[in-house]
């Protein structure tokens, strides 16, 4: 009877949508590091925990008042609810149950409750066993006010804090990578206390007037003495005990030195991890991402644009002294291969970013980084660079949306300026914006005030800003006007004023950054005004 309800609750629980969105929302809440809500329920269990031990100091001297029990009631209230929900989150019990259940039924076997309740009961077992949910327990324990002596276990609350604080997180993970060096440090401190204990209780323990009365004694000054400390309370009286002393202080000045080291090398290794960390927080913050994959020349002219556009972009590159400099310049930067799966996974690749830049100067490592993002998230914008012509058609084969051939780019651009060398320095003067004047694209939303709008009802010259045209879908022609091919699109030059625009044209404006920023921002808002005409 007891097997078929626990069969039924299980499936009912795993077909409820409701169940799992609560149990989300916990996970996210108290568990999932990368949730925006668990920033928040850390700051607040903290300052709960602080203020719940300064409360206890003031009850030492000043007793405990209604106040003090009530949120001493709704501080343990809460750390009750934390620990069951730790508890709840730490395995899906009803997945067990099915489990067990669909097994024996494969096996035409009898299903029996008692091994699904065991691997259950073993599981909730492993995790009260661990060192957070012992601490989580004592921090209970105070709560008894009948068990006077439990009170002492409300300072363990805060060793709670280590559970909330990240950076004391961060902490105990790099010592914990140099357990076998710590391992034995701490046995060479046991073995040199103990045996320097021993001798010091035999050549001081039977002198008169000596300061050392029993064991305890020696173990005290042999632990001030080794970690150079020297309160000077207990000193040696015999010649045999100042040789021992001399000992230990050489030896506590290496047992330092060493401990220091082993510090000093855990984080120096661990430094660059701790800062990619820092990152990956602060890129969880940001929407509509682009990923700038080497920050070479052509990588850092691309950057100063893209901070002038005010974007957010984070940089990808594999050499050290690039990253240093991006870092040095206050970038969001990134040390590894651009080509990673796990570097684009953590950088948000399938929901965060937007676009894709490939800027390296090797075209295979550009077809692996194009061939990589364009499987994690088909509907990237990828723009990649092509060093070699041949690497052209790879790059597009791979899934890049545009590719860009800088030297093509740059011999066309150097023969332009032979012929024609004024209309160069105007042309140039336009695109790199020296003077707040810039080219910008300005896309038209579907439902905005732009959508189905005709050229000539927008009203350009009054707003200050030339249409050099408008990129289009792929229609060979529209209003009899003929487009330039641009792969998937067209690009419509200086259309006349009955072209209607469609949702998700592209205009390429040219004006000063004032008024193309008012413009967009009047398109996205809805409050551009039109010249419409009245029948």
């Amino acid at each position: 009877m007891l097997g078929r309800l626990a069969i039924f609750l299980a499936y009912q629980l795993e077909g409820s949508k409701a169940f799992k969105r609560w149990k989300r929302i916990f996970h996210n809440l108290v568990e999932n590091p990368r949730s925006r809500m668990r920033p928040y329920f850390d700051l607040f269990m903290m300052v709960l925990v602080t203020l719940s031990v300064f409360l206890y100091i003031y009850e030492v001297k000043h007793g405990i008042d209604t106040f003090g029990r009530y949120f001493e009631l709704f501080a343990v209230s809460l750390f009750v609810c934390e620990y069951l929900v730790r508890l709840w989150l730490c395995d899906d019990s009803h997945k067990t149950i099915i489990e067990h259940y669909e097994k024996t039924e494969f096996l035409d076997l009898r299903f029996r409750l008692w091994p699904a309740l065991r691997q259950i009961l073993l599981c909730k077992w492993r995790y009260a066993t661990t060192p957070f949910a012992i601490i989580d327990l004592l921090a209970i324990l105070p709560a008894y006010q009948s068990l006077p002596i439990l009170r002492v276990f409300i300072l363990l609350r805060l060793f709670k804090l280590l559970r909330y604080a990240h950076s004391i997180n961060e902490f105990i993970r790099v010592l914990s990578e140099k357990r076998f060096e710590l391992y034995t440090l701490a046995f060479f401190l046991g073995f040199v206390t103990f045996a320097s204990s021993t001798a010091m209780y035999v050549f001081e323990g039977e002198v008169n007037g000596g300061q050392i009365k029993d064991f305890s004694d020696a173990v005290y000054w042999s632990f001030v003495t080794l970690f150079t400390v020297g309160y000077g309370d207990i000193t040696p009286q015999t010649p045999e005990g100042r040789g021992i002393t001399f000992l230990l202080v050489v030896s506590g000045v290496g047992l330092v030195a060493f401990l220091t080291s082993l510090l000093i090398t855990a984080f120096a290794e661990k430094m660059d991890e701790l800062r990619e960390s820092r990152v990956y927080a602060e890129v969880e913050k940001l929407k509509d991402v682009i990923l700038v994959c080497g920050y070479g020349r052509m990588g850092q002219v691309v950057v100063k644009k893209l901070l002038e556009d005010k974007v957010h972009f984070v940089i990808i590159d594999r050499d050290r002294e690039r990253v240093a400099l991006a870092k040095k310049r206050g970038f969001l930067v990134i040390m590894g291969d651009a080509s990673s799966n796990e570097i684009l996974v953590k950088l948000g690749i399938r929901d965060r970013v937007t676009t894709v830049l490939s800027l390296t100067g090797d075209d295979v490592h550009n077809v692996y980084i194009t061939l990589t993002a364009h499987h994690l998230n088909p509907k990237l914008n990828i723009i990649s660079r092509a060093n070699k012509p041949e690497s052209a058609r790879k790059l597009e084969q791979a899934g890049a949306d545009h590719v860009i051939q800088p030297f093509e780019i740059v011999g066309l651009t150097v023969a332009e300026y032979v012929g024609q060398p004024v209309a160069f320095e105007a042309v140039y003067g336009m695109a790199s914006g020296d003077r707040h004047f810039r080219i910008e694209a300005v896309l038209v939303r579907e439902g905005s005030i732009l959508d189905e709008a005709q050229i000539s009802e927008i009203r350009f010259e009054k707003k200050r800003l030339i249409l050099f045209g408008i990129i289009g879908a792929a229609h060979e022609s529209r209003n009899g006007l003929s487009g330039y091919s641009l792969r998937s699109r067209f690009f419509y030059f200086n259309p006349a004023g009955d072209f209607r625009l469609h949702a998700n044209d592209i205009l390429v404006v040219f004006g000063h950054e004032y008024s193309i920023n008012h413009f967009k921002e009047t398109a996205d808002k809805g409050r551009l005004k039109l010249s419409r005409k009245t029948a």
